[in-house]
């Protein structure tokens, strides 16, 4: 058990940046939410950095990761009632929920940053080795005032089941829902039923991936207003990408289905 690694601080044994890539609010036109997303020092892809951690530094890893986004999101924006900053953090490199969580509530405290108004996303596609333990960990992060999120949610086959256990904040639509969705029944029928659960359940709803004016006017159709994916922006390292504001759907649009 590393906790004194937590205690004593501990840092990624390879050198990486953060990318920033925006969750916007299409009702209110404004910038909900940034993601961090790792890059190499040189601007390699998330796929590089990832390739260098391993079961030995994973939890350095992900400790230097919410440290690193933190510090840099203070310098970037860092009003009280400002953007949320999203965190990906992997369940596996959590190991006493309310001590891992420590450098991250410094991290905060040091430079400013409001605690509630950080987002920590977990993704349906991590494998969970002990799902009473990722259970323990999104309560402790609730209780302390810390927004937490499925990402990926519907990439696999455990969404509806993950949901009815973990019971997070907001829940991160998969692109792959998402994709064609204006010409696709299948997944329009899947959607609207994830927005109505998501409604009873009073959970936020974000998709991510979208591509196109196309998908984008459908996902509006159906009451989804938070949105992400390259037909805003591009993710800007070290950075905050301007945004591209596309039309609102036309009056009476309806999607596929």
């Amino acid at each position: 058990m590393p906790c004194s690694a937590c205690r004593d601080g501990v840092k990624a044994p390879f050198d990486f940046t953060m990318a920033f890539h925006p969750i916007i609010d299409i009702r209110a036109r404004r910038v909900w939410a940034y993601e961090a997303l790792v890059r190499g020092p040189e601007g390699q892809g998330a796929g590089w950095v990832l390739d260098q951690v391993t079961a030995e530094n994973r939890y350095a890893f992900d400790q230097s990761c919410r440290v690193k986004a933190i510090e840099m999101a203070a310098a970037l924006f860092n009003e009280a009632d400002g953007p949320i900053l999203s965190i990906n953090f992997l369940p596996n490199a959590v190991y006493v929920p309310a001590a891992c969580i420590r450098a991250t509530l410094d991290a905060a405290d040091r430079t400013g940053f409001p605690v509630n108004r950080i987002m920590l996303e977990f993704t349906e596609g991590e494998k969970m080795e002990d799902v009473d333990h990722v259970k323990s960990i999104v309560r402790e992060y609730q209780a302390r005032n810390l927004i937490t999120a499925i990402d990926d949610f519907g990439a696999g086959f455990s969404g509806l089941g993950l949901l009815a256990e973990f019971r997070p904040d907001v829940i991160k639509l998969d692109m792959g829902l998402v994709r064609n969705v204006h010409a696709d029944k299948g997944r329009n029928a899947i959607l609207k039923g994830i927005v109505a659960t998501a409604g009873l359940l009073d959970l936020k709803l974000v998709a991510e991936g979208i591509e196109t004016v196309e998908e984008f006017h459908a996902l509006q159709s159906l009451g989804i207003d938070l949105m992400q994916g390259f037909l805003f922006a591009r993710p800007q390292i070290a950075g905050l990408p301007d945004i591209s504001w596309p039309e609102p759907a036309p009056v009476g649009l309806a999607a596929a289905g």
